[in-house]
């Protein structure tokens, strides 16, 4: 049982979620992934399972406190331990700001900084007991800067940014490796196709790229900070070139504040 090791991936989709469970996967991690929907994630887990990885599906909300507590406390007494958590819930909506209600810039911000919060504090307990572990938030261009029609999306991100820079601070010096990685580009996905159809016409100027070279780049590179950056105290940014996108780790690590 010692050598069984889980990664959870918080927000499994058919883009960036699932590329990273299924990295991980291939490393012999087992591969826990959750949505609200458990029967949307049954085509990640067959195909983690045909590439020869172990894989677990869970339908949970990320915004509801009892239901992570529950979702931490089962996979670490009925799978394994946790060595990574990712948290990759995207919330993305676009709302010019005098139509942005109440109840949007709420749900958007439960969602998408909220949830982090809840993920991070489950992994913290889970991992400090144990010296170890990496626990990573999924960022976007919205992490750096804000744009119209974007104040809640930002709003969110941003404060996931600051989630994951204190909890560097905190937990770095204690073995545990948080980080949060920004992908600084809109990716070809049926949500973004949906969701964003004025963009996507113009996706050649819009900067929406191309899922295959990227996917699979971005689990590399999950695995690579994992398994390479531990340990390493400072505070700054790793860049990587992905196809056309930049993908950007805000690797915050401890140090004293100046």
């Amino acid at each position: 049982m010692s050598d069984r090791k889980a990664v959870l991936v918080v927000g499994a989709g058919d883009a960036t979620g699932g590329a990273i469970a299924r990295r991980f996967a291939r490393e012999g991690y087992i591969a826990c992934v959750t949505r609200r929907q458990a029967d949307k994630l049954e085509p990640l887990v067959a195909r983690i399972e045909a590439e020869g990885g172990s894989a677990h599906a869970f339908g949970s909300d990320a915004r509801k406190e009892e239901e992570m507590i529950a979702l931490f406390a089962q996979i670490e007494k009925r799978i394994a331990p946790i060595e990574v958590a990712v948290f990759n819930i995207g919330a993305n909506v676009r709302f010019p700001i005098t139509e942005t209600t109440a109840r949007v810039y709420y749900k958007v911000w439960e969602m998408g900084c909220f949830g982090g919060f809840l993920m991070g504090r489950e992994a913290a307990r889970a991992m400090l007991p144990r010296g170890r572990g990496s626990i990573f938030f999924t960022g976007a261009s919205a992490s750096l800067r804000g744009r119209g029609g974007f104040a809640a999306f930002a709003g969110a991100k941003h404060g996931l940014r600051a989630l994951a820079q204190s909890m560097a601070r905190e937990l770095g010096p204690k073995g545990i490796h948080v980080a949060q990685i920004i992908v600084d580009a809109a990716i070809d996905t049926e949500f973004i196709r949906e969701n964003f159809p004025e963009r996507y016409a113009l996706k050649e100027r819009e900067g929406i790229v191309d899922p295959n070279p990227l996917l699979a780049r971005l689990g590399e590179f999950f695995i690579l900070i994992h398994e390479e950056f531990r340990g390493t105290h400072v505070v700054g940014q790793h860049k990587l070139l992905a196809s056309r996108c930049t993908v950007v780790v805000g690797h915050e690590q401890a140090r004293k504040d100046e």
